[in-house]
Formats: structure tokens, sequence, C-alpha cells
């Protein structure tokens, strides 16, 4: 015979205190992930639901595209964004990503011979 008769009688039922066991460990478990998934996760959705809400004209802004610009108008749900010298595009005040650094933005004039990071453009001479 393979299996004793040991082992085969004790397959009973499960008692009182597996099942209350069973359920401590099933608390302590959504614990952890209360304190360690839901509640930050849920801290930095106000967070960003907040500075969203305190956008206003003169901002430095970053859309979720990567476009980095200056707010010109706030009006609503809509942002006025200025991302270069006569350039101003309509974006949503939800798809703002962050708040931009001032050396993000570099201003451009027209007669600069300057790139988007600020750096000199050297123009080659060819010869004839």
């Amino acid at each position: 015979m393979l299996i004793s008769d040991a082992f085969a009688q004790s397959a009973g039922a499960i008692s009182a205190n597996s099942t209350v066991g069973m359920i401590v460990q099933l608390l302590l478990i959504f614990m952890v992930f209360y304190f360690i998934l839901i509640r930050p996760q849920k801290k930095k959705i106000m967070q960003h639901e907040a500075m969203l809400a305190a956008i206003v004209k003169g901002d430095k802004i970053v859309t979720g595209g990567g476009i980095i610009g200056v707010v010109e108008k706030a009006n609503g749900d809509k942002l006025d964004v200025k991302i270069a010298e006569g350039v101003v595009v309509s974006v949503d005040r939800f798809t703002v990503r962050g708040m931009a650094d001032s050396s993000d933005v570099v201003p451009q004039s027209k007669s600069s011979n300057t790139t988007a990071t600020g750096k000199k453009v050297s123009k080659v001479k060819k010869n004839k």
C-alpha cells in the first residue's frame, strides 16, 4: 500500500484556528498594500490636482508631450501656452505634467544664433 493509514486519517475539516489565522494574514497583506502602494499614489494624485488648479498666467509648464512653455492665458480647462516667439498653442489643463524650471525655458530672439539648449550655432563657410 502506498499511503499509510495515518496520512489518510489526518485529512479532517479546517479548524477555527486556521480560519482566524488566514483572515489575520489577509488583513496584514491588505495593510501592507495600503501603506506601500495605495496611500502614496493617492497623495501623489492629490498633489498633481492641486498643481493643476494653481496654474496661472506666467507659469512655466511641461505638457505630457514634452512641450515646455509659458502660460499666456488660463481660462477654465484650456491654457494658451507660448512655446516660441510668436507661437502660442492651446492645450488642455489636464495634459500638463508638471512645472518647468526657469532654466528649461530659454528666451529666443530673432537675431540670435542659439539653439533651444542655449548653445551657439557656428556657421560653416563653403569655399567656392
